[in-house]
């Protein structure tokens, strides 16, 4: 049995040698609400299918690795309880205990490249936790993406983590960090780190034809793309940033670490911003599910 099953509308467009994007599926089960999480599943898959690609949400399920979603697996997921959150380590028992499991950036990567898939468009990717001088707590999302060869778009590296300790890790994994359209690389929910970007791009086009270029040249790993958060919708730097440092002092207190820091950090940044945060969270999901079909298109029509 083949651990892959595509969708009919994935299959079509791989067969046919038409762009894909590839979705995970933990800001669904884990990220948002229901059904916030569900409808923002929806408006995302809407864009991507509008901009002229596929959508493809990953999610493992009864042994497989699904490769896009149709409405009712959808809906399932979004309200399913107990559902396993994957990155490399977790994939092979989920698939073969047959749970239910929802994708994270480095699982995401994992499957795309599976089925074919050469870009991926998520919120933000993990990253070094503050503290990890001490905890060693750093996301496999950073090591996936220097030796699996998928572009992601991101919004940046969650805010809630330390994000010029993570900007360090990836330049040493060699992954190319490039910020769109600006220097200044971005922080998720604000468009501005303070931190200059290593690499800046401005248009599809080219971060297309470096995409290309790291296979001509043999070199192992994706690109990361980090794209900022719509100015509408965006909460600035200062504003945001003692709202995260309440919540990691809570989770400190509680004695949360590991995989259930980010939910819980998301959930206090949703009450202490009331509401904002998410908002925030749904506009650049859907910024940056339109930036990665414009470069999976690119891609397509470069290698035509």
């Amino acid at each position: 049995m083949t651990l892959l099953h595509l969708s009919p509308e994935v299959a079509r467009a791989l067969d046919q040698q038409r762009p894909v994007v590839a979705l995970e599926s933990t800001i669904i089960t884990h990220g948002m609400p229901w059904p916030q999480n569900v409808q923002t599943a929806r408006r995302v898959e809407a864009e991507i299918r509008e901009a002229g690609a596929t959508p493809a949400t990953i999610a493992v399920m009864a042994g497989r690795i699904h490769v896009g979603l149709d409405d009712a697996a959808l809906d399932g997921l979004g309200q399913a309880r107990q559902v396993m959150k994957l990155s490399r380590a977790d994939l092979a028992v989920c698939l073969a205990t047959g749970r239910t499991g929802a994708t994270t950036v480095a699982a995401t990567m994992i499957c795309a490249h599976l089925a074919g898939i050469q870009v991926f468009a998520t919120g933000g990717i993990g990253g070094v936790h503050r503290g990890a001088e001490t905890s060693f707590d750093i996301s496999a999302d950073l090591l996936e993406l220097a030796q699996t060869p998928v572009t992601v778009v991101c919004a940046g590296a969650k805010a809630i983590l330390d994000l010029a300790k993570t900007l360090e890790v990836l330049e040493t994994q060699g992954v190319p960090v490039i910020a769109y359209g600006q220097d200044d690389l971005p922080a998720f929910w604000s468009a501005h780190s303070g931190l200059t970007a290593p690499l800046r791009m401005d248009d599809p086009t080219t971060i297309a034809k470096a995409h290309r270029m790291r296979r001509a040249l043999g070199l192992k790993g994706g690109q990361l793309v980090a794209n900022p958060v719509p100015a509408e919708a965006e909460i600035p730097r200062s504003e945001i940033t003692p709202h995260i440092e309440l919540a990691l002092a809570e989770a400190a207190e509680k004695g949360i670490a590991a995989k259930a820091v980010t939910p819980f950090l998301l959930q206090r940044l949703f009450e202490l911003t009331a509401g904002r945060s998410l908002s925030a969270n749904i506009a650049l999901v859907l910024n940056n599910a339109r930036l990665a079909a414009a470069i999976a298109v690119e891609l397509q029509r470069q290698a035509d």
